[in-house]
């Protein structure tokens, strides 16, 4: 059984993917941590994540990248959201999610394009969105509490123009697959999130296809 769990930033979908793998007893796989990874290489190469070939070089990166925690960093996550625009990119590191979405034991797995592209063909999509204030507000928080001085109108102009960038970009661009199972959290908390995504799961596995 595949789960495919897609949304912008800050949206909630990592903490329902998780959630998801321990109900259901999957493995999980956080497929924006790739490209993290690649946005903090070219930052450690001095390279420009708009350029093709600097992002292109940088999907040869030592799997230690995806352990550290600067890769959480709004810094890194601009650099990601950058890089993830090339299609050159997307294709590297393609094979790499679908050999994890397509092992016998099943997966879960949370990003942008994962329903619509990594594995259309999982039998459970749900797209997880919020409010750009709520998820600015969310990510505020978070970081805040790390002791990250950050202003909040700062979070939510980023937030908007990664979303712009991750919606308009040609290649695999961030959208709710036809099939998918549409859940908005700006009004949930993280309990009943994860609580109303576990009833959409159960719900898509028991309804006739």
């Amino acid at each position: 059984m595949i789960i495919a769990v897609d949304g912008p930033t800050a949206s909630g979908k990592g903490t329902i993917a998780k959630a998801l793998a321990a109900h259901f007893g999957l493995p999980h796989l956080d497929t924006g941590l790739l490209y993290r990874a690649v946005g903090r290489q070219v930052m450690l190469a001095g390279g420009n994540p708009d350029d093709q070939h600097d992002a292109l070089a940088a999907c040869d990166f030592d799997d230690h990248l995806l352990d550290e925690d600067i890769l959480r960093s709004e810094e890194v996550g601009g650099f990601a959201s950058r890089v993830s625009v090339h299609p050159a990119v997307r294709h590297a590191l393609y094979e790499r999610q679908r050999a994890f979405a397509t092992q016998d034991s099943g997966a879960v797995l949370d990003g942008r394009d994962i329903g619509t592209v990594i594995a259309p063909e999982a039998p459970v999509k749900l797209f997880v969105t919020a409010s750009v204030q709520e998820r600015a507000r969310r990510r505020w928080l978070e970081m805040t509490g790390r002791g990250i001085d950050v202003a909040l109108a700062a979070i939510e102009r980023d937030i908007a123009a990664r979303d712009a960038r991750d919606m308009n970009r040609a290649d695999a661009p961030l959208m709710a697959a036809p099939d998918a199972l549409v859940i908005d959290t700006t009004h949930f908390g993280r309990d009943a999130a994860i609580e109303a995504a576990i009833e959409a799961v159960a719900a898509r596995l028991i309804a006739p296809r």
